[in-house]
């Protein structure tokens, strides 16, 4: 099978496409996939590194500040519309899978009118613009949430799917990973995303020396890349080195499916990528919500865990060093709690999602 895959800007719409393309390679032998991105995100790192070719247009998301910008934007759109469908005249795919960013807007396009069936991911509970933009152009809109279904048109075309959650993350086992770590005590695991999260690492600093020496409870903290220095800097000038055993200050976290699986409560944003994988690995959570997101979705998905009791929930006008701590300490030290939030996190996990959408795949490869 010959499979387009465009998703781009982020991480959260980058790696799922690379975690289906991964499944179907292990499904067929005979796979074949091509990439379309941007020059401008993550997608130029991550796929060559993931082993795919990719093919780069120029596209950029529509400015709902200054309008007048949107000119430019559809000209670009116009002009991307028509690279995409000589991509895929060149290619011949069997299908094409789109998994968000507004890379995939034009994708949409163009498998429409080249006629070969396609479909979009939304990896949010509310779906973003592109995903409302494209739902017309594709045979299926595969959803992560249930809820997700009302906010579109053609609810024949949907598919509840869950979130394409990476292999290593669902291979990930807790006794092993923490074996693999050497920890023994209860662990916390605190991360801002792949970019790192200011806010979250100037609030977590000032937490940290409530912790300092504590044997009993291991913290591993991604920075983010740009913020290390700044943070390590920070960190020092409250007496916190790497000289403190339980304290573990990091840029970027490659080892995530053996730390989140170690760990004990997970402190993160509320990505859909980010709250799947913890649902998957029924870990639960303090979720601090990005305010700086299109519809605010990233804290629509943690109060859909939070409405299910599997998450605590911070907002960042709310976040403070004092409040962070209160709820952290009160949930290590309630194992009760945890074994509730862990028991009501594998109700609401879906890990079948690569399955799913392989199948999809299937279907419109052999209408095609």
């Amino acid at each position: 099978m010959r499979v387009i895959f465009a998703g781009g800007g982020t991480g959260g719409h980058i790696n799922p496409a690379i975690s289906i393309a991964d499944h179907a390679a292990l499904k067929d032998e005979g796979f074949e996939a091509l990439f379309i991105g941007t020059r401008k995100g993550l997608e130029k790192k991550l796929v060559p590194n993931a082993g795919y070719r990719i093919e780069y247009i120029d596209i950029e998301g529509f400015d709902r500040k200054h309008l007048l910008r949107n000119v430019r934007v559809i000209k670009k759109l116009a002009e991307a519309r028509k690279r995409c469908r000589e991509i895929i005249r060149e290619f011949k795919p069997d299908c094409i899978v789109c998994t968000g960013g507004y890379v995939s807007g034009p994708v949409a396009m163009a498998a429409h009118k080249e006629g070969v069936s396609a479909l979009i991911h939304e990896q949010n509970v509310y779906p973003g613009l592109t995903v409302k933009g494209s739902e017309k152009y594709v045979d299926h809109v595969a959803v992560s949430f249930d809820e997700t279904e009302q906010f579109l048109k053609d609810k024949k075309k949907c598919v509840v799917t869950g979130n394409p959650i990476r292999t290593e993350i669902l291979n990930a086992d807790r006794s092993a990973a923490r074996k693999k770590l050497g920890i023994k005590g209860k662990m916390v695991l605190i991360f801002g995303g792949s970019l790192g999260a200011d806010r979250i690492n100037e609030t977590v600093i000032d937490m940290l020396p409530k912790f300092r020496g504590n044997g009993d409870i291991h913290i591993v903290f991604g920075t983010g890349e740009r913020n290390f220095e700044k943070v390590t800097a920070a960190a020092a000038e409250k007496g916190i080195t790497s000289a403190d055993k339980n304290i573990k200050i990091m840029p970027y976290i490659n080892n995530m499916a053996d730390v989140m699986a170690a760990a004990d409560v997970v402190i993160s944003r509320s990505g859909a990528i980010t709250v799947s994988e913890i649902a998957a690995l029924a870990k639960p959570s303090i979720l601090i919500p990005s305010p700086n997101v299109v519809r605010n979705h990233q804290e629509q998905n943690a109060r859909e865990f939070e409405k299910c009791g599997a998450a605590e929930v911070i907002t960042e006008a709310e976040l403070t060093p004092e409040l962070l701590y209160e709820k952290l300490a009160a949930m290590l030290n309630d194992p009760e709690r945890l074994a509730g939030m862990e028991a009501n996190l594998r109700k609401i996990a879906k890990t079948d999602a690569l399955e799913k959408i392989y199948g999809l795949m299937l279907n419109m490869a052999q209408k095609n």
